[in-house]
């Protein structure tokens, strides 16, 4: 007899998303992705793997696809005011040692999406997606013995209802699957880090002779900073972070664009360096998107027949560097333990019963990675990104940077990067990667 086939709906078309369709398609499960921009949404920065990560991506067998869209960074440089070169951190290319703040796997956001989404629509059974609609709300049915088939009956947007038999909410840090799954009036595990808000978008800016593809930071005085990353030689990427008290996003609602450039107007007004020309390539970027820090912390994931992976389960901040690992590496488990209990093994179990000791693995296996990943994030982010609020402090600041640098001291830790999980083994799926 053939392996036990699933009809998965997965509620989200970005990393997460893709890279669990693409698992699960390649299983020949029916997987049906519902994203709500009306097409695949290539937007975004840069981003990196590290670690497990890293494995995950080749045990997909998509290294050679990602190198060839990989982003050219070559490292990151710390400048001052008058854009003078104070610091310089290579990245290290060797293919061993620690990675430092510029991963050996570097990419575009978009570029990494549509490797992902291409690789699913190759798989041995193709995904559907619908996009342009989202999950209005769901029902379930939780007795696996007395209702063993297909116990999610989900409603569309457009009216439209379905069922099936695992719900994957991918949807990102703000999760409405999630936050359904929880119920109304619970906690849903987002932990906001009050005054900690960063921003992102590209500017148009040709390279000028001489300049290199490389990160830049920038510290300026009141607890601004501003990072450039050259992917392009027409267009570069702009992030802003900032620590306002009394914060002064506070009072405008997120996604409302227009009110949030025009706080960051206000806050890096007089930043110095080249803030004045991001300041106003930021007024009409189209790509403008702006964070407040949150991390999420859910236990379980799952809920019956409904579970999370990605940033919906535990967004783990930018502040660890590790987000996207932990989406590939989380798809990976969860696909990976739908694989093992869907394999013949002529016990008898329903599909629901099968489910429900998937999701049992996916959390025991995976929880210590994500533990780890976010050890400490809270009580550690008023530290990090080196806020500094005085003039004499960026000075300080700087000089210890270039002695760093002097010494070829890895500070990727030290700006909160993490990398490998010491103690932790990546689980094998042998028929799953075969298959």
């Amino acid at each position: 007899m053939p392996p036990v086939s699933l009809r998965v709906l997965i509620s989200g078309g970005g990393i997460a998303g893709n890279a669990l369709a693409f698992w699960l398609a390649k299983q020949g499960h029916d997987v049906t992705v519902v994203e709500r921009f009306p097409n695949l949404r290539l937007t975004g920065l840069q981003l990196d793997l590290r670690g497990h990560g890293v494995e995950v991506l080749r045990r997909m067998g998509l290294e050679d696809s990602f190198r060839a869209k990989a982003a050219p960074e070559q490292g990151m440089q710390v400048v001052d005011s008058s854009g003078r070169r104070r610091a310089y951190f290579p990245a290290n290319k060797s293919g061993t040692g620690r990675q430092a703040f510029t991963s050996d796997f570097e990419i575009m956001r978009g570029d990494l999406c549509g490797l992902l989404y291409d690789a699913a629509k190759t798989s041995n059974k193709s995904p559907q997606y619908l996009f342009g609609t989202w999950v209005e709300s769901f029902a379930q049915d939780t007795d696996s013995k007395s209702n063993p088939e297909l116990p999610v009956e989900v409603r569309f947007d457009n009216g439209k209802t379905d069922r099936f038999d695992l719900l994957v909410g991918a949807d990102g840090q703000w999760s409405r699957t999630r936050r359904m799954m929880v119920g109304p009036g619970n906690p849903d595990g987002l932990q906001r880090i009050p005054g900690l808000n960063f921003a992102y978008f590209t500017m148009a800016r040709p390279m000028q002779p001489g300049e290199e593809y490389l990160a830049t930071s920038y510290m300026a005085p009141g607890r601004r900073g501003i990072m450039t990353r050259r992917h392009s030689p027409d267009a570069m990427q702009v992030m802003l972070s900032c620590r306002s008290d009394p914060d002064r996003l506070q009072n405008v609602t997120r996604g409302d664009v227009k009110a949030e450039k025009e706080a960051m107007a206000d806050i890096f007004k007089g930043a110095g360096w080249i803030a004045d020309d991001i300041i106003k390539a930021m007024r009409d970027a189209d790509d403008f998107y702006c964070e407040r820090m949150g991390l999420v912390n859910l236990r379980p994931w799952s809920k019956g027949y409904v579970t999370l992976v990605g940033d919906a389960a535990h967004c783990p901040t930018v502040l660890t560097g590790m987000g996207t690992t932990s989406a590939m590496v989380g798809a990976y488990i969860l696909a990976g333990e739908i694989s093992t209990q869907c394999a013949d093994d002529g016990d008898g179990r329903t599909k629901a019963e099968r489910v429900e000791r998937a999701l049992e693995g996916y959390e025991r296996k995976f929880r210590p990675y994500m533990d780890h990943v976010q050890k400490d994030v809270l009580r550690n982010a008023h530290n990090q990104w080196a806020m500094a609020g005085s003039a004499f402090s960026v000075g300080v600041m700087n000089w210890l940077l270039g002695v760093a640098a002097f010494f070829k001291i890895n500070m990727a830790e030290a700006f909160g990067i993490r990398d490998d999980i010491k103690g932790w083994d990546l689980p094998e799926y042998e028929r799953m990667v075969k298959g």
